[in-house]
């Protein structure tokens, strides 16, 4: 006998709702029972089809990594200061400034950026990483303190063996490299040049007096180098040493006694100073140029210069450029050479209107320089 579908189908639904077991049920139908099992197995294969897939626990655990991979990446797109389509450099210095809070593969991932170029990166502008600068300021120290315990006799490979000797890992091209940095150099090669320098008339009229009692006796200056989005810029500074107060700064591509010029030019112009006062700095090129000294000489300045070799006869100019550096450059990530620039003058402002100094009581150069005014004026009115 040939049963519709309609009637299986009532038939195993009825099955399913009954109240007596199923041979009474059975009986009741008059169906064999070979060929209701029969229906049975076929109705619980298709509705096995129909349920929904099992995960197994590995699978759920796969699935669970990738929603939160996704919702990362969503952070870090929403975090970042540039598209997916920016330029890779653009893309690369937001990988290293998010470095740390999110894995260098996702970062990687989420803005289409190989890790190789990302370590690439890294590797190449490693001289602006925080760690590695520290690292050669205290080697920087170490090899001066070393060639000044030697009165300025040893060279590269010496001052190596003796700091290699007080557990330093260093290298002698390392050691090289430092002692270009701090303009120092073996007696032997040195000595003609100091003789001819003390004969040009390169006199230090400072000596490590940096405590003058009154503004605008002493000026201070020199030039630094920073290095952003693959190119170095210049920042020349003067400073008055009396309140530590910068009173002229110029940044610039280049290196030039033009800008070390122009950085006097607004120093001169932003105080009212008298014949006696002496501008120090180092014996750089631009310093020593006929150019410069013809200008200072014009305005009525006397000019000074540290020994050769000797860093520490500038060291209160060196000194805020290590802290504009830690405080400022080191720290921020900038967008453009505009932002850039203009930070440069903020922190300035900042550093002489608002950050106490030790050497200053706790003032601020700008409090300094107003108390040592209002006592002038408290003096001249007795």
């Amino acid at each position: 006998m040939k049963y519709s579908e309609e009637f299986k189908a009532e038939t195993i639904s009825a099955y399913y709702d009954r109240t007596t077991n199923a041979s009474v049920f059975l009986a009741g139908v008059d169906i064999p029972r070979s060929t209701f099992y029969g229906w049975l197995r076929k109705y619980n294969a298709g509705q096995e089809k129909k349920r929904k897939p099992k995960y197994t626990k590995g699978e759920y655990n796969n699935l669970q990594t990738r929603i939160a991979n996704l919702e990362s990446k969503i952070e870090i797109l929403k975090s970042i200061n540039c598209t997916v389509h920016a330029p890779v450099r653009e893309r690369l210095v937001e990988i290293e400034r998010l470095q740390g809070q999110y894995s260098v593969h996702l970062l990687c991932d989420a803005l289409d950026v190989s890790r190789e170029s990302f370590y690439n990166h890294i590797k190449r502008n490693k001289r602006d990483n925080a760690w590695f600068v520290k690292r050669r300021e205290d080697l920087r120290i170490k090899v001066q303190e070393v060639y000044e315990e030697s009165e300025r006799r040893f060279g590269s490979e010496k001052i190596t063996a003796i700091l290699r000797s007080r557990g330093e890992t260093v290298s002698p091209k390392m050691v090289s490299r430092l002692m270009q940095d701090l303009g120092i150099s073996s007696v032997r090669n040195s000595s003609k040049q100091t003789y001819d320098n003390e004969q040009r008339g390169f006199f230090n009229r400072v000596h490590q007096n940096f405590d003058p009692d009154t503004p605008n006796k002493i000026w201070v200056s020199d030039v630094t180098a920073f290095k952003y989005n693959d190119r170095f810029y210049y920042i020349c500074a003067v400073m008055d040493l009396y309140s530590r107060k910068i009173i002229g700064y110029e940044i610039s591509k280049r290196n030039s006694t033009q800008l070390v010029k122009t950085t006097i030019r607004h120093a001169a112009e932003s105080r009212t100073f008298s014949d006696d006062l002496i501008f120090h700095s180092d014996r750089g090129a631009n310093f020593t140029a006929a150019a410069t000294r013809e200008y200072l000489c014009s305005l009525g300045i006397l000019q000074s210069f540290s020994r050769p070799g000797n860093p520490h006869d500038n060291a209160v100019m060196e000194s805020f450029f290590g802290t504009l550096k830690r405080e400022e450059l080191y720290r921020i990530q900038y967008r453009s050479e505009r932002e850039f620039k203009a930070a440069v003058g903020a922190y300035i402002t900042f550093y002489n209107s608002k950050r106490p100094h030790r050497k200053l009581k706790n003032r601020t150069p700008d409090a300094w320089e107003a108390e040592y005014r209002c006592n002038t004026k408290e003096s001249k009115d007795s």
